[in-house]
């Protein structure tokens, strides 16, 4: 029996490694565009950069250090120079095609980093893997401008998953439903009507404003948000104001809000603030053909009959009054009822003067007044 040569037992003692094989191996060097790795062969193996990543702008030597411990596939066992071709992205994407269906089949919630911002929605990467999540599937409202997602770590769910296209979809709005259905169920869980919680505007529209409540959101009519009068919700409120509101109705999953607290009401004490003959001053708010409606303080108007504006005859309250201006007059009638007061201007001018006081004394006649009516009428028959 022949003894084995130097170079023949050490040929014997590298392992024999093929094609397609997975093989682990220890980076001796890094350049610029390649990495080497002692896998235990007789050569060495090479990963070239664009074997590594897709990125293109991926520095390797950032990447990975002397020392570093690697599994990569083996791509040729001879590249022709003698040396292993390697791949890592290849084996990277099998691992990240097997994690993905993991996902898919286990409906497992995942977290990625936008890597691109398209026309149609969003990319992100898993292990290697690129998932698309449409711009219809990034929201559970419509979205604009998605460029506010560039960079940013989202969660999703792998709707569909096709290896041999090369398709995967990815979807965050499921999810935000879904959480959302969950907070909207602890907040009616805790809510009842009557209650004052905090909440923060959400939207200010021209008739109201929508109150988040923590996942719910209530209406604050433009009539429930003051017991006076409100020229437009934007001039009150701005998105992301917090405060404090009253639950007034709840219906189904709608709720009405307000702002009218009984212990701010204007009427708790009208009935001895604006008792028939107190004397008050307001400012005219609007004006109408028929007389001007005047604020005696916020959320209690009355009104000044055209008829009671002066002694002398008015045609329209715009001819004598204004829209701010400040006036006095009487309060003649309080309807606490129906939350109606009557004034008068009138009632607080001199009274002209009788014919008594403006003609000379004359001697005192009596009329029968019954009498009087009864002759009238006696002639008109004839």
């Amino acid at each position: 029996m022949s003894e084995l040569t130097f170079e023949q037992m050490l040929e014997e003692s590298f392992k024999t490694i093929h094609t397609g094989e997975v093989v682990s191996g220890t980076v001796i060097d890094v350049k610029p565009e390649q990495i080497i790795l002692n896998i235990g062969y007789k050569a060495d193996g090479i990963l070239p950069k664009n074997e590594y990543s897709n990125d293109s702008t991926v520095d390797l030597t950032q990447a990975v250090k002397v020392g570093d411990t690697m599994e990569v596939k083996v791509l040729k066992v001879n590249d022709g120079d003698g040396q292993v071709a390697l791949t890592y992205k290849c084996l990277a994407a099998e691992r990240g095609n097997k994690r993905i269906e993991e996902a898919y089949n286990n409906k497992e919630v995942l977290t990625a980093k936008v890597t691109q911002v398209l026309d149609g929605g969003l990319s992100v990467t898993v292990e290697g893997v690129r998932i698309f999540i449409p711009a219809s599937l990034v929201s559970d409202t419509y979205e604009r401008d998605l460029n506010k997602y560039a960079d940013q770590e989202i969660q999703f769910v792998i709707t569909e998953y096709n290896p041999k296209r090369r398709r995967y979809i990815g979807d965050r709005k499921q999810l935000i439903v879904a959480k959302k259905a969950e907070m909207q169920a602890a907040v009616f869980a805790r809510i009842k009507e009557g209650d004052v919680v905090e909440g923060t505007v959400k939207n200010v529209t021209d008739f109201g404003a929508f109150i988040d409540l923590g996942g719910v959101d209530g209406l604050l009519h433009i009539s429930e948000m003051s017991w006076g009068r409100i020229e437009h919700p934007k001039k009150v409120f701005t998105v992301g104001q917090e405060l404090k509101v009253m639950i007034k109705e709840i219906n189904g999953n709608k709720i009405a809000l307000s702002l009218k607290f009984d212990e701010l009401n204007p009427w708790k004490d009208a009935s001895t603030k604006f008792a028939i003959g107190t004397i008050v001053t307001g400012k005219v708010a609007r004006m109408t053909d028929f007389g001007a409606f005047v604020e005696l303080e916020p959320g209690v108007d009355a009104l000044l009959h055209v008829s009671q504006i002066s002694r002398e005859r008015v045609e329209k309250p715009s001819d004598v009054l204004s829209v701010g201006q400040e006036i006095t007059a009487k309060i003649t009638d309080f309807n606490e009822e129906t939350h109606k007061i009557s004034l008068s201007m009138k009632a607080l001018l001199p009274s002209q003067k009788s014919r008594k006081e403006k003609e000379p004394e004359a001697d005192v006649v009596s009329v029968d007044i019954e009498a009087e009516i009864a002759k009238q009428q006696e002639e008109d028959a004839e």
